[in-house]
């Protein structure tokens, strides 16, 4: 009997142990974007961001009594490197992926990360078809989507600035080109009439846009349309290169595409620049929420500056993410999507927060200029 109680007594404190081993095991979330590149650093700061964030969760007791843990690879804005560093994570036993700074490289990982039965969350990538292609059912999306960002360009163009003669300058490839028809198809829907006087394609990686600018400067545009996520060099280069040429009529970013990097990289030749964003650290509302308050603090404290819009999506994709396993109890990928897909969240960086049936986070856009190198809020269009 002796013999049986020590056995029994040895087993329940393995148990124990095992158990509260499991309690202390890391829960591993992917976190995929260019790390290197002309997007380089603006993927290094939305990783930054989601480290942020998990810092701020972990001191909350983490997820399910356990802390996250943060594994970063660089897709280097490359489809297929892309999906080899999803399958480098997925071999490495993460819960969720956090991914998409170009659109062609999450619509080439998320059928690899749906396979392997893995939550992928897009957190910046804007393409249409990645909420509605068949590579992920159950996909999620911060950023607001080539289609939202479309009618507000359309409404600016169209009962803004009046423009009837309109040229685009859209990087050829599935987010400008979505973009750019989201645009037009907007000022279909208004019934607004106008003539595209020029239309020039170009590759994510391109910095010199002078014969390009000479083309749209040749044709007399009233508005000249910039669609460019190439953050980090391309945008503050066309930016640049567009007040060296003299371009008449105001120049119009794309939604979401202006962080302050940008403003910061192009200098003077910002100024005057149009566009629009979901997000901004110091801007009411997000400038009152709390987690807003203490993302910004920890970012600052952790690495020296102060958050942008791209970040704020990175961070809250993985904010959303962890109420809803804590909530559910579970990490499971099934359960943990439909709790989000269609659902509401109070107390994010973004506020409280309605995801679509489809996935996409609902959000508000704020149009505004740049004067003297600082963005400025400007009336909303009715």
């Amino acid at each position: 009997m002796k013999t049986i109680t020590i056995l029994v007594a040895a087993a329940i404190s393995t148990f124990a142990l095992t158990a509260a081993q499991a309690q202390q095991n890391p829960v591993k979330v992917g976190v995929i974007f260019p790390l290197s590149g002309g997007a380089g650093p603006q993927g290094q700061h939305v990783t930054q961001a989601i480290q942020a964030m998990a810092a701020i969760i972990n001191e909350s007791g983490g997820v399910m009594g356990r802390p996250i843990e943060i594994l970063s690879r660089d897709d280097e804005s490359t489809p297929a490197v892309g999906v080899s560093r999803a399958n480098d994570l997925i071999s490495a036993g993460v819960s969720v992926i956090i991914e998409g700074w170009n659109s062609p490289v999450t619509l080439a990982t998320q059928p690899v990360i749906n396979r392997a039965g893995i939550l992928d969350i897009t957190a910046v990538s804007k393409a249409d078809p990645i909420l509605s292609g068949e590579g992920n059912p159950l996909a999620i999306r911060l950023n607001s989507s080539n289609s939202q960002d479309g009618a507000v360009i359309a409404n600016y163009l169209a009962k803004t600035a009046k423009a009837k003669r309109i040229a685009f300058l859209t990087q050829n490839d599935a987010y400008g080109n979505g973009a750019q028809a989201s645009i037009e198809a907007e000022l279909k829907k208004l019934g607004y009439e106008y003539e595209k006087v020029a239309e020039e394609k170009f590759p994510f990686a391109q910095a010199d846009f002078r014969v390009a600018l000479t083309n749209v400067k040749a044709a007399n545009p009233d508005v000249t349309v910039a669609i460019n996520a190439n953050e980090g060099l391309g945008l503050p280069a066309l930016i640049r290169q567009a007040k060296q040429s003299r371009l008449q009529g105001p120049f119009v970013a794309a939604v979401g595409t202006v962080a302050p990097s940008v403003v910061s990289v192009a200098g003077d030749a910002a100024n005057g620049l149009i566009s629009a964003d979901i997000y901004f650290p110091d801007v009411e509302p997000f400038a009152s929420f709390d987690a807003n308050k203490k993302f910004v603090a920890k970012t600052q404290e952790m690495f020296k500056y102060t958050p942008d819009k791209f970040m704020a999506l990175g961070a809250t994709s993985l904010q959303v993410w962890a109420m809803a396993v804590n909530e559910l109890k579970t990490l499971d990928k099934e359960p943990v999507a439909k709790r989000i897909r269609g659902g509401s969240f109070k107390g994010t960086v973004f506020g409280d927060v309605t995801f679509q049936a489809n996935g996409q986070l609902q959000s508000k856009h704020l149009p505004f200029t740049v004067e003297g190198q600082k963005i400025v809020m400007l009336p909303a269009s009715n």
